[in-house]
């Protein structure tokens, strides 16, 4: 059957068929059941515009054989493929889901930018974005956590997209048993060790028999959390203009508790990537307030590395040791 008439029939085709996507696109490419309906719907709407992004995390023995998988079902459809290799194991203390997270998202980026491809297509869906806002209530998150996973995102250089978060995942594994669609069952993801396991084995099921609109519900929560957090943004951004980068304390002092809170949590994110935890935002809080003279020192731990204070400013260290890059090809 051609891709042409998968296509027709796919989730993923129809969440993309109004997609003004800008082209040339990279699609990142597992070879799992969602990024292949997602490969395919792309490849059948934008041919010879499509390439496919390959990462080998390195952590299972079947690694080698997601690559040759997914370098056979691109030479079938006439996908170029880009591998990365990258060590995703996770340091001590470290959770292993954020540490293979932020491995695999440099190197989407690394291939993305080899192959001159500012944009770059996710088949995270609905089900995806639920887990994500249950695992940020879980650890407490704010309003940015409510939000879960937006549409759009911007991260190290490459335009990120999400053109399935409306699709539901059961919609795209019966087009792929439907359409006999090869594709690689990852026995990871059945391991009850990952939080995110956990929630979509044992914790969807249980929200679908109780509230059965719980992604259309979910997906109205994180649009309004969206809203009200660009309006933080937004205040943020005027606050860290008037406080310079590196931020100067005589600003950062004048402001309200809140007010800066808010832009001590925006400055670390967009400027290192770091997210305090309302432990460490709190005593770095205090610090700030009692800093009244040019002798009072501050350093303290802040998400993976520190904040200290060096004369007027304050400078954030990363104290993680950086990550292995990944072998492109």
């Amino acid at each position: 059957m051609s891709v042409r008439l998968f296509s027709m029939q796919n989730p993923a085709a129809l969440a993309i068929a109004s997609w003004a996507a800008p082209l040339p696109l990279g699609v990142a490419y597992s070879g799992g059941a969602d990024s292949t309906a997602l490969l395919y719907a792309a490849a059948a709407r934008w041919p010879g515009q499509v390439q496919a992004l390959h990462v080998h995390h390195g952590l299972q023995a079947a690694a080698d054989g997601f690559e040759a998988h997914c370098r056979a079902t691109c030479k079938a459809l006439g996908v170029p493929l880009h591998v990365g290799r990258v060590d995703a194991r996770h340091a001590p203390g470290e959770s292993p889901e954020d540490a293979a997270r932020r491995a695999r998202y440099a190197t989407l980026a690394q291939l993305a930018q080899a192959q001159k491809l500012p944009d770059v297509a996710l088949a995270q869906h609905a089900d995806d974005q639920v887990e994500t806002m249950l695992i940020a209530l879980g650890r407490g998150a704010g309003l940015d956590g409510l939000a879960g996973m937006p549409r759009h995102m911007q991260r190290h250089g490459v335009n990120f997209h999400r053109p399935l978060l409306e699709v539901h995942a059961v919609a795209l594994r019966e087009w792929i048993t439907a359409s006999r669609t090869p594709h690689i069952d990852d026995p990871s993801n059945a391991d009850l060790r990952y939080t995110r396991n956990r929630i979509r084995l044992q914790l969807l099921p249980a929200l679908a028999a109780t509230l059965p609109q719980f992604r259309e519900t979910f997906a109205r929560t994180a649009r309004n959390a969206a809203k009200a957090s660009r309006l933080l943004a937004e205040v943020a951004a005027t606050d860290i203009a008037a406080a310079g980068v590196p931020p100067a304390l005589a600003i950062l002092r004048s402001l309200p508790r809140e007010r800066l809170a808010n832009v001590l949590r925006h400055w670390l994110r967009r400027e290192h990537d770091a997210v305090p935890s309302e432990a460490q935002l709190d005593q770095l809080l205090d610090q700030i307030a009692a800093c009244s003279t040019r002798s009072h020192r501050i350093r303290l731990k802040v998400a993976d590395g520190y904040v200290q204070r060096e004369g007027d400013v304050l400078h954030w260290y990363n104290a993680r040791p950086p990550s292995q890059p990944a072998a492109l090809r």
